[in-house]
């Protein structure tokens, strides 16, 4: 009897670990997009007129799954309501539209600050000394499950959506490299991808270390010539916020970019 009580126990609980993200998902889905949720949404999202009503209706489900699985914490005092919550997953949600995928199945928990936060890492150098170097930061992404905005910044972004800087979506970007079991620039691809991605990333990354190299003006922030993975961020950003732009000089990274997003931002803009 004792065996089967464990046995029957062992059976519950692996029934609700696979059973309980189908029933949250459902849940979250059901009934209609939350009136106030989409006034917030429109009011933050400038480009909502934009979008397609097949768009629209792909990110209000999107918002729904991202905010029933992530947890989103205020630090600093920052105080965490609907506000925050439906900005951040809204800029969020817009990388993942016509694109079969997770939600951002490694992402656990959103951290936000009021404003730019410190942070300090290890510094190496050729004698082999280290120490800590500080520095302020808008936005910062985690392999494990974790990003970290500055409020000030998110809210900033969503203003002046087209400005060519968007915290949430550089760091959510950081999140699709990462699909890929490494942040280096290169996110999950369709397996005939791969060599033409490698060519024009690699190519457009040593342009822009060029072009900053030599203070020449960039469509994209030379930001993204720090390594790989800002590149492919700051990249993000760029077709995002510049599709015109981005289009008319750098039209193979444009059509890269576009290919893996399954967008064309260009729609959205006037």
């Amino acid at each position: 009897m004792a065996l089967t009580a464990v046995f029957l126990v062992a059976l519950a609980i692996i029934a609700g670990i696979l059973f309980f993200p189908v029933w949250r998902d459902r849940r979250a889905l059901a009934g209609e997009f939350p009136p106030h949720w989409r006034e917030i949404v429109e009011r933050r999202l400038p480009i909502w007129p934009r979008l397609s009503a097949d768009e629209r209706r792909q990110l209000e489900d999107l918002i729904r799954l991202f905010l029933s699985r992530k947890r989103f914490y205020g630090c600093d005092g920052q105080h965490i309501d609907d506000e925050v919550r439906l900005t951040i997953a809204a800029q969020a949600c817009l990388l993942l539209l016509n694109r079969r995928t997770g939600v951002y199945p490694a992402l656990r928990s959103i951290l936000v600050y009021p404003r730019a936060f410190w942070t300090s890492h290890p510094q190496h150098y050729e004698d082999g000394t280290v120490s800590l170097a500080g520095s302020e930061l808008q936005g910062e992404s985690w392999e494990h499950g974790k990003v970290i905005l500055s409020w000030d910044d998110v809210e900033n972004g969503a203003a002046d959506y087209g400005a060519g800087y968007n915290v949430v979506i550089h760091e959510f970007a950081h999140q699709l490299d990462g699909e890929s079991g490494a942040v280096n620039g290169t996110p999950p691809l369709r397996k005939g991808d791969y060599k033409d991605w490698e060519r024009v990333m690699r190519r457009e990354y040593e342009a822009l270390i060029e072009d900053s190299r030599h203070g020449r003006p960039t469509v994209m922030d030379p930001y993204g010539a720090t390594n790989r993975a800002e590149f492919f961020a700051v990249a993000s950003e760029t077709f995002f916020e510049y599709p015109h732009d981005l289009e008319y000089y750098h039209p193979e990274l444009y059509a890269r970019l576009q290919s893996f997003y399954r967008v064309d931002p260009r729609r959205w803009r006037d």
